[in-house]
């Protein structure tokens, strides 16, 4: 874990609502793995206080760290405001990331809204091995096109929910029809998206017996375990109740692990 303060390269809008940012660390960028993610002071005063979480987007070259947020409340407001040049304090890279599948599986990456972030990082990371990848986005407006924030020969298929672009339905359904048509194939699910669809994927991976990882998105305080804002249940056959914390244990969890039957 590093804390250092970095400067902004570059803090633009992608989509609607939506940013891309790069700042110059090479010491996070030099360990930074898909799945990770830092905690960023998105102004240099004490208001707002605490950190934000944001997952680690990509990294370019040796030094560039990319992160992609969406423009939700007071402090995401602000980041977005952010000119080039500016210096802000980060910590990172944070928790535990994806596990690579084995060679003869073939990665379906899925991702929903926001949760393209760390999708997109781990695409990155994949190059050159068999994987597709899978997006859903409520309308046309809020699509993250891939060239706009990774490596512009990265294919991904599109779904919206008011059936403005691509496939008409969730990601979710867009997974199931592809599954559908490639009923023998051996497969790898990796998603990150908001928790009803993650719910979904995990059903559907359950149905099929397919190995799957998910990647939480969760308010956090501190990042670091400490604050035990971000527990999570934990399935248990013994019947007890257990709780990871997303920022520590996490963000990446096998999706066995967790109790689906959380709300």
């Amino acid at each position: 874990m590093i804390e250092q303060v970095i400067k902004v390269e570059f803090n633009k809008r992608v989509a609607t609502d939506t940013f891309f940012m790069g700042f110059r660390c090479p010491e996070i960028a030099a360990i930074s793995r898909p799945g990770q993610f830092v905690m960023l002071k998105v102004s240099r005063g004490v208001d707002p206080l605490l950190r934000r979480p944001f997952s680690i987007c990509g990294v370019q070259g040796k030094d560039l760290v990319c992160i992609l947020y969406r423009v939700v409340g007071r402090g995401t407001t602000i980041l977005s405001e952010t000119g080039d040049g500016e210096m802000l304090s980060v910590i990172g890279p944070l928790g535990r990331g994806f596990e690579l599948p084995e060679r003869d599986k073939k990665a379906l990456l899925v991702a929903g809204g926001i949760g393209v972030a760390p999708i997109f990082f781990l695409a990155q990371a994949m190059k050159g091995r068999d994987m597709e990848i899978m997006t859903g986005f409520k309308s046309s407006g809020e699509i993250i096109e891939a060239g706009k924030i990774s490596d512009p020969s990265i294919s991904m298929s599109v779904a919206t929910d008011d059936g403005t672009a691509g496939y008409a339905g969730t990601v979710a359904d867009l997974l199931k029809a592809y599954l559908d048509h490639n009923p023998d194939e051996s497969s790898y699910i990796y998603a990150c998206g908001p928790l009803q669809m993650l719910k979904s994927v995990v059903s559907i991976a359950d149905d099929r017996d397919i190995p799957c990882q998910v990647s939480m998105e969760s308010a956090m305080a501190c990042g670091l375990g400490a604050c035990q804002g971000c527990a999570i249940k934990v399935f248990s056959r013994e019947g007890e109740t257990r709780y990871y914390h997303v920022c520590k244990d996490g963000p990446v969890f096998p999706a066995h692990l967790l109790d689906w039957k959380i709300t």
